[in-house]
């Protein structure tokens, strides 16, 4: 139903731009037919080649000057093509070359060897408001083109980076199709303000907020579509967006249409995922020994059950994609329609995403006026099982049980549940459909000064139902919750970009004004007590027979926030050699009082290219340049409405007040929080220093970064000196308190290509963080509790003074006691363990992060390979602590090895949340593998129809090298402790999969 929609819906904009490129071609396509009409057509054919290693170029453009008749080049280089006789003129154009333009002539045959572009020193990288070429650069910056994504099953753009950026930390919460995926700049840094860097799609800033359920919030974007991402990592770079800069800023741009010529592309691929590795827990026979042997009591069902097995299945994923693009000298156009199927290895796991776009830009007024139009629709549907209860109940549950009875359905037992029922009974699903879009005209007012306005809008609205089927046997009563969400971006930005050019200064100035309004709503409601019937809640909510506010109140509230920001930027370039960027933006934030509603967010960076220096101009450097920066960038990412005053009202169904002055009110509204106007802004002052460098003609290339970011002025929610705080806790900044990254990176790529098609790169980064929080006013300040029976919110980790981010803060596991208790270390020595002997015993937090990569291809063939990993991180297992323990054993429920390493362990011990359960959290993985072959469409007699075939295979998840004996050592759990990220927790987590996807691409 959401895709017909969709489909009437980006029909209708397609042929809106398609009539307005029939009206703008008009003449062009007279003028092309009238000076094509002389003579009849000659076919020209040849091969485009590398003038340096003389390797085919698939995929070149060739038009015939002046028209619209173009093709491009197959596997092989090869291109046939239809020109007039006469004067007929082919233009040559492939990205990273200089463009040929060859008169035709009587020639039949016409072979041309493109010399590459100056060097990837001239590749474009876009900067925020504008975009400059690389060799400019002063800040830390890395852009990351199409051609270089990681390939295979991809939910949202973050995966595409995985492995490909120092100080870039891409890691999966979870194996969930479409589920949510961590990313970290450099290393997190607030406490309440997350560390999730700031996403532009397009030149719209997107709101990091949940657009409902569970998942990804940025998995609406379909991956085919994404030209490039360029992550934008010091403060130098990321001042320009001022608050919202200080976790770093990743900058989306989608394709376009290319003057020219036209393509039309379609691609297919499918995916089968297995469950990677699953928990080591007992057979059937193994748990017949074990639970004797421990001194339980064996109920012997005579079964033989893998219940992980029942549980997971293979999942297939289907991806088809359709796009197309072309264009005239005054207009160009893309769009592309796409539908992914995903399930996942748990049964009732699913995710599909059908997506459109279209983006169209057209010249007006001799190409003064130049107006971009960018627009996306999104309709995804989600479905998940109850995860942990799901897990949970598979790994504990009686190996000897059967798992079906004789007509195939889940066997109800006497006694606890079947793992296999709430499969049955329990219903997640959300749908949310999502349209985002700008309009962005730009005018040359003279021809160095250039106006631009920016419309842009983001909208989405989502549906959530939570369904419990009524049932006998269990017996529960059926219920249903929906909740409803809201979201909607709005921006409006106006900015002016001045450019000066003379022989030896080049200046451009950018002057801009931006105002974003972003609302929230969300309204929740629920229906108890269902009667059993062939209709699913979900379908029909008036079957529910309790509707009383006792049991379903219903919920909901409201955010609006607006963000008003001037913004300033000037780079300068003197004789191409000493490089300057002076950045300043002032933002205004509704989030903060009246007191401190505006924050000024400067940065400056200089570089200096010795590579064209006299003294180095003739020596191995292609390119050296030195750069270095500081800044200070904002965050706004707090809680809403917290400098505000809070109410609360109490609502009785009786009116009478007590006469007693000591006796409770029935009703009334009352202050839980009093206003305040002083709360500030966290600010985060960052250094970086670099160095870039190319050698041997640019094939060994590679940069050094020093980087040191301290977050102060750190907002807590802390308990109140002041009697007159009518709340236990109320929100101010600590000015004292600091949390800092430092590190260093390093990035080094080698190429290499030979006459005979050979062509070779390889490159990796690594990054060397250390992060500490200092003079927190607290021991320790909660982040991530446990789960789990007798273990309910137990602090596991947290911000501990001189201590890194997600510090375990643990009593340290030191064995038995006589009784086989377990006893820990007694810190301060006084005979007594409590928590105040609790220590810092390590950090989720990875001390190195490191990526390998590299591409093979010969002839028609490649490969790429991808690896990443992390070391000097620790996990803590509490899905181990909460299971894997000799009582439970004993009392009949399924364990892993792991329950009886202690032989000295009593039966009676209960296993309380220790050092006990952390383990090493170090991995290497093979994340991607991809084996392609462009097969020449003249060889099997179509290429007058298709220009291009190309086969691949891919691998994602192949093997993980690890210590960690849980599903996968990737893992955070969410167990938030009063807003505060958790991290490194493991407890019932959606496993990862091993996916194997075959893929097909035909360019027509």
């Amino acid at each position: 139903m959401h895709w017909r929609r969709l489909c009437c819906v980006l029909l209708a904009l397609t042929l809106l731009a398609v009539e307005g490129k029939s009206q703008a071609l008009a003449t062009i396509k007279t003028s092309s037919f009238q000076a094509e009409r002389p003579g009849a057509d000659v076919t020209v054919s040849g091969r485009v080649t590398d003038a340096l290693t003389n390797e085919a170029l698939a995929g070149c453009s060739v038009v015939l000057k002046g028209t619209q008749r173009g093709t491009t080049t197959d596997a092989n280089g090869d291109y046939r093509i239809a020109v007039p006789e006469g004067n007929a003129v082919l233009v040559f154009g492939f990205i990273g070359f200089v463009s040929q333009e060859i008169a035709v002539g009587n020639q039949s045959t016409i072979n041309v060897s493109l010399k590459a572009s100056a060097s990837e020193l001239s590749q474009v990288v876009v900067i925020g408001y504008g975009s400059a070429a690389k060799k400019d650069m002063t800040g830390s910056v890395k852009s990351i083109k199409s051609a270089d994504f990681n390939k295979g099953i991809i939910n949202s753009p973050e995966q595409l980076l995985q492995g490909k950026v120092a100080g870039v930390n891409v890691t999966s919460a979870s194996g969930e199709p479409g589920g949510a995926q961590n990313i970290t700049i450099r290393g997190p840094g607030g406490v309440r303000t997350g560390s999730t860097p700031l996403f532009v799609l397009d030149g719209i800033a997107l709101d990091n907020s949940s657009t409902g359920g569970t998942s990804n919030p940025l998995n609406f974007l379909n991956p085919q579509d994404i030209e490039s991402i360029d992550v934008l990592k010091d403060a130098s770079a990321t001042a320009i967006y001022g608050s919202r800069g200080a976790n770093g800023v990743v900058l989306i741009t989608t394709k376009k249409g290319k003057s020219g010529f036209s393509t039309f592309n379609v691609s297919s691929s499918l995916g089968i995922s297995n469950l990677t590795r699953a928990l080591p827990v007992y057979s059937a026979d193994e748990y017949r020994r074990q639970v004797p042997a421990v001194g339980g009591v064996l109920e012997d069902f005579k079964a033989s059950t893998d219940w992980q097995k029942e549980i997971t299945q293979t999942a297939y994923t289907q991806n088809h994609n359709v796009s197309f693009g072309g264009g005239a000298e005054k207009l160009t156009y893309y769009g592309s329609f796409g539908i992914q199927d995903q399930d996942g290895i748990l049964k009732n796991s699913e995710f599909k995403r059908y997506t459109g776009r279209i983006n169209v830009s057209q010249k007006f007024m001799e190409d003064r006026l130049n107006v971009d139009v960018n627009l996306n629709a999104t309709s995804t549907y989600s479905r998940r099982p109850p995860v942990e209860s799901l897990l949970g109940g598979a790994i504990s549950a009686n190996p000897t049980l059967p798992a079906y009875d004789a007509n195939g359905e889940p066997f109800k037992y006497q006694s606890g549940v079947n793992p296999l029922i709430p499969l049955k009974l329990e219903k997640d699903v959300t749908t949310i459909n999502r349209v985002i879009g700008n309009i962005s005209p730009s005018f040359k007012i003279t021809k160095d000064l250039v106006y631009k306005l920016n419309l842009g809008v983001d909208n989405s609205s989502s549906v959530r139902d939570l369904q419990s089927l009524p049932n006998a046997v269990p017996l529960q009563d059926g219920r249903l919750e929906t909740i409803y969400k809201t979201n909607r971006n709005v921006l409006i930005e106006n900015y002016f970009t001045y450019t000066l050019s003379t022989t030896k200064h080049n200046l451009t100035a950018l002057l801009g004004h931006s105002y974003q309004k972003i609302f929230v709503q969300e309204r929740s409601s629920s229906i108890n007590k269902f009667p059993i019937s062939p209709i699913e809640p979900i379908y029909n909510p008036g079957l529910g027979q309790d509707l009383t506010l006792a049991n379903n109140r219903p919920g909901g509230y409201a955010l609006e926030n607006e963000l008003q920001s001037f913004f300033s930027r000037v780079n300068y370039q003197y004789n191409d050699k000493y490089l300057m960027t002076a950045t300043v933006r002032a933002d205004g934030s509704s989030k903060f009082g009246s007191n401190n509603k505006y924050g000024i967010f400067p940065s400056f960076s200089v570089g200096w290219r010795l590579s064209e220096e006299a003294f180095l101009k003739s020596g191995p450097f292609s390119d050296l340049k030195l750069r270095a920066g500081w800044g200070q960038t904002g965050n706004q990412e707090i809680p809403s409405k917290i400098t505000q005053a809070l109410f609360t009202s109490q609502v009785s169904a009786t009116t009478s007040y007590p006469l007693a002055p000591t006796g409770p009110y029935p009703a009334g509204t009352s202050y839980s929080r009093l206003a305040n106007p002083d709360i500030q802004w966290e600010v985060s002052s960052q250094t970086d220093i670099g160095l870039d460098f190319a050698l041997f003609k640019g094939a060994l290339s590679g940069s050094v970064d020093y980087f040191r970011k301290v977050s102060n002025n750190i907002l807590l929610e802390v308990i109140p000196a002041d009697p007159v705080q009518p709340a236990g806790t109320f929100w101010t900044n600590v000015p004292d308190m600091t949390i800092t990254n430092q590190g260093v990176e390093l990035d080094l790529n080698y190429r290499y290509a030979n006459l005979n098609g050979f062509r070779f790169d390889i490159g990796g980064n690594v990054t060397f963080i250390d992060n500490e929080v200092k003079n927190s006013p607290y021991t320790v300040i909660p982040s991530g509790s446990a789960s789990g029976s007798g273990l309910t919110s137990a602090t596991i980790n947290g911000y501990v003074n001189g201590q890194p981010i997600g510090t375990f803060f643990l009593k340290e596991f030191t064995g038995f006691d006589d009784k086989g208790i377990s006893t820990f270390r007694d810190v301060d020595g006084d005979g007594i363990v409590t928590d105040k002997d609790r220590v810092a015993v390590g950090s989720a937090l990875p001390t190195k992060q490191f990526n390998f990569n590299s591409n093979v291809a010969y002839k028609g063939f490649d490969l790429a390979v991808n690896f990443n990993g992390v070391s000097g991180n620790k996990l803590y297992d509490n899905t181990a602590n909460s299971n894997f323990y000799k009582l439970r054993l004993s009392k009949g429920l399924n364990t892993t090895p792991e329950a009886i390493q202690y032989a000295n362990e009593s039966i009676n011990n209960s296993a309380p949340v220790s050092s006990r359960y952390l383990k090493n959290g170090s991995y290497l993985r093979l994340n991607n593998l991809s084996l392609g072959y462009n097969l020449s469409p003249k060889l099997l007699g179509i290429n007058r129809w298709v220009s291009g075939i190309r086969l691949s295979a891919t691998g994602q998840n192949l093997f993980v090298i690890t210590k960690y004996d849980g599903y996968d050592p990737e893992v955070n759990t969410d167990r938030t402790v009063n807003g505060i990220s958790s991290y490194g927790i493991d407890y019932l987590s959606y496993p990862k999969a091993k996916t194997f996807v075959l893929g097909l691409n035909l360019t027509f």
